[in-house]
């Protein structure tokens, strides 16, 4: 009881349960939307490590892809060392 008069006198209003449920289901759709198989990450890898590759000398062993998932949104994150920058283009 306490806790909701602060809450309510320095203006911070507790999360009601039909917001807190809104926001799990936004995060369930949102992570039914972007599942990824293994098939199409290993596409994307060679696409990109294809383009890159036109303007750089990487380490393909190293190259690494992956989605990252929070709350509300998802990243596409590469990882590649760059070994030098091509004359050749």
């Amino acid at each position: 009881m306490i806790n909701r008069l602060i809450q309510k006198l320095f203006g911070k209003q507790p999360e009601e349960s039909k917001d807190i449920a809104k926001k799990r289901l936004k995060l369930a759709l949102v992570c039914d939307k972007l599942e990824v198989s293994e098939d199409i990450l290993k596409k994307l890898q060679i696409d990109i490590v294809t383009v890159i590759s036109r303007y750089f000398e990487i380490d393909k062993k190293e190259f690494n892809i992956d989605i990252q998932r929070t709350d509300d949104l998802a990243s596409l994150v590469l990882n590649t060392p760059i070994l030098r920058t091509r004359t050749d283009c």
